[in-house]
């Protein structure tokens, strides 16, 4: 059987059968078309401006450098204007994150980019590696995510950038919206497929990786030899993500499509009206936003500094009572999140303080 022609300049021979596709393509067209798709998207979703300054979430794992070397070559091609740089955040995970950011680093140099890494240790007091020995395996990526969205923020500001991109692909957001379902959680379900979210004196931030397949991501770092880091997070095997995984690459191996398919259904959701959702408003003790008197990352750090990690975590009676036994505890000695503060680009002139903006508390 002669050689597969490339189905889109019809005379390379094809290596490349795209997953989100099913086209038979050459290499060179394979980077091209992967790298037109992401700019399409970003300019259907006008994500930005010439002069913006954005930070690249950087994990030195596959998604985040290939969304790092495609930013940087869509923004000299098409000239985008924009001032980028590498965020890093260390959680402290012995064996993975420590080797991780040494790719980072790499990376930093490949691609002449600034970067700053922010650690769990020096803006919490904890690691992820201590996290685990209170609470397990069961829940500690609970902590992690909040603790590394608050911390993705904070760097962000400590940069004065007012955009943070990250490596999230189609794949992860289908499986979210799968895990949203599941769970019932309706006000994530609503939010949960959006491009850009951005809340009142907030960073905004973004997934110029929505509609690229994770497949189609390893291949692309995998023919342009693309420098990343491929071991799995060691705690992450035990996480509630995995089945919704599992359930994912179940329906894709029947039907490929489906991928996209449970996104656009995402964007079709609508929350009924008559659905409460909170309100946001700034945490009393941090000035970060949140949708209760503290956010969630100040209420899981004093249930760890109170000797109770899974005081934010469960409800019911027995999370009652261990709130009332850590009441009975001295404040003194526990540790606190830095007050939060934005961005000066993200500031106007007119904007008013607000009581958290005054309390006399360091800066991150």
């Amino acid at each position: 059987m002669p050689p597969r022609v490339c189905q889109l300049c019809t005379k390379a021979r094809a290596i490349i059968r795209r997953p989100k596709t099913g086209d038979h393509v050459c290499k060179e067209c394979f980077f091209t078309v992967f790298e037109t798709e992401i700019h399409n998207t970003i300019q259907d979703a006008q994500l930005f401006k010439p002069g913006d300054r954005v930070a690249i979430g950087a994990s030195g794992g596959k998604d985040s450098t290939v969304l790092a070397y495609v930013m940087k070559t869509l923004n000299e091609r098409y000239q985008y204007g924009l001032e980028l740089f590498l965020l890093s955040i260390d959680e402290g995970i012995t064996g993975y994150r420590d080797d991780s950011l040494e790719t980072v680093k790499r990376n930093q140099q490949q691609y002449d980019l600034p970067l700053k890494v922010l650690s769990y240790k020096e803006l919490y007091g904890w690691t992820m590696d201590a996290i685990v020995e209170q609470i397990g395996r069961k829940n500690n990526c609970t902590f992690c995510g909040v603790f590394r969205r608050q911390a993705l923020d904070r760097g962000a500001a400590a940069l004065n950038v007012q955009h943070i991109v990250t490596g999230h692909n189609a794949d992860d957001i289908a499986e979210t919206v799968l895990m949203n379902i599941m769970r019932g959680d309706i006000a994530r379900l609503g939010r949960c497929t959006l491009i850009c979210t951005q809340g009142e004196d907030t960073i905004r931030r973004s997934k110029p990786l929505k509609y690229a397949y994770e497949k189609e991501i390893v291949m692309y770092a995998y023919f342009k030899k693309l420098d990343y880091f491929s071991t799995e997070c060691i705690y992450s095997p035990d996480a509630y993500r995995g089945h919704a995984r599992a359930f994912l690459k179940s329906l894709e191996a029947a039907r490929p499509s489906v991928i996209i398919d449970i996104i656009h259904s995402g964007e079709a959701f609508e929350v009924a009206q008559d659905v409460r959702i909170k309100e946001q408003r700034t945490c009393s003790r941090c000035g970060y936003i949140a949708s209760n008197e503290l956010c969630k990352a100040c209420t899981l750090l004093e249930g760890l500094e109170r000797g109770i990690p899974r005081m934010g975590i469960r409800d019911g009676k027995r999370n009652k009572i261990e709130i009332e036994l850590a009441d009975q505890k001295s404040d003194s000695e526990m540790r606190t999140i830095p007050m939060f503060k934005p961005p000066s680009v993200l500031e106007e002139p007119q904007r008013t303080s607000t009581s958290a903006d005054t309390q006399k508390k360091p800066t991150l």
